[in-house]
């Protein structure tokens, strides 16, 4: 386990789930947010794919090719929105949005530790993982977006705040599964348990994923709907800063957890 690759990790995920929650955004939002959007997609898996070749110990996979081939899709998206090359535009985000998916699935089964269930429940963390980040990322900056076009309609910020509560949701029953697997398929002589890791004090990384990457943002997404559905766009947004602060902080400990554990949390 190295920093490099929770890093790698986190950023991947982020860089994916932005690219894929864009599709759930109104063109009213305009050319400017897209191109904004994709930008800090493209960055972020630059970052991303820097971080991972340092560490002189990971090969060219395919998921890492799936990774490089989504980058470059998202980066010529960026480069082309609102600009030129309009036909080529839907092909990019597909190339975009499907290698990024792709690239998550195989990072899945490279670092799956088990049988068939946690490999599903692996596959289902990475998924779930970029959801809830791009989620909360993009309905953070598309509140802000309100004060650029103050007279977009509040139903945009509206609907991305559901996907982001939707993929709470998910994201929750993913980990609780994974928790519950892990424990109910420990046997004797198979090494420490999950249930004895949360338990003992190298479990507090365990429990401040949960305080901070679950429990908060789910109150916090919860409260920014109820802002949302009063019009209050402004309050909306300055509650996503928070939230996707503490998304940040919760999926950067899920991959520590992982490497560490391997137990998809």
């Amino acid at each position: 386990m190295s920093l490099s690759t929770i890093l790698f990790l986190f950023l991947a995920h982020l860089g994916v789930g932005i690219a894929f929650t864009l599709v759930f955004v109104s063109r009213e939002a305009g050319v400017k947010f897209f191109r904004f959007n994709a930008g800090l997609a493209a960055i972020l898996l630059v970052i991303g794919l820097a971080f991972l070749f340092s560490d002189s110990s990971r090969g060219l996979g395919f998921d890492v090719v799936a990774l490089i081939a989504a980058t470059v899709a998202i980066t010529l998206y960026w480069a082309t929105v609102g600009r030129a090359l309009a036909s080529i535009r839907p092909a990019l985000v597909a190339i975009g949005v499907g290698g990024g998916i792709v690239a998550l699935i195989l990072q899945a089964a490279v670092l799956s530790f088990g049988g068939f269930a946690m490999l599903a429940l692996t596959i289902a963390s990475f998924l779930s993982s970029a959801a809830l980040l791009g989620g909360a990322c993009t309905a953070m900056i598309l509140g802000h977006w309100y004060l650029i076009l103050p007279s977009m309609p509040v139903t945009h910020l509206q609907s991305i705040v559901k996907f982001h509560i939707a993929s709470m949701i998910v994201r929750v029953v993913v980990v609780c599964a994974a928790v519950f697997l892990a424990i109910a398929s420990w046997r004797p002589g198979a090494g420490p348990s999950f249930q004895h890791y949360i338990t003992s004090v190298a479990g507090i990384f365990f429990w401040q994923r949960v305080l901070f990457g679950l429990a908060a943002p789910a109150l916090l997404s919860y409260l920014t709907w109820e802002t949302a559905k009063i019009r209050s766009t402004q309050s909306a947004t300055g509650i996503l800063y928070v939230d996707f602060f503490t998304v940040v902080v919760g999926e950067v400990l899920a991959k520590y957890l992982l490497l560490a554990t391997r137990v998809p949390v």
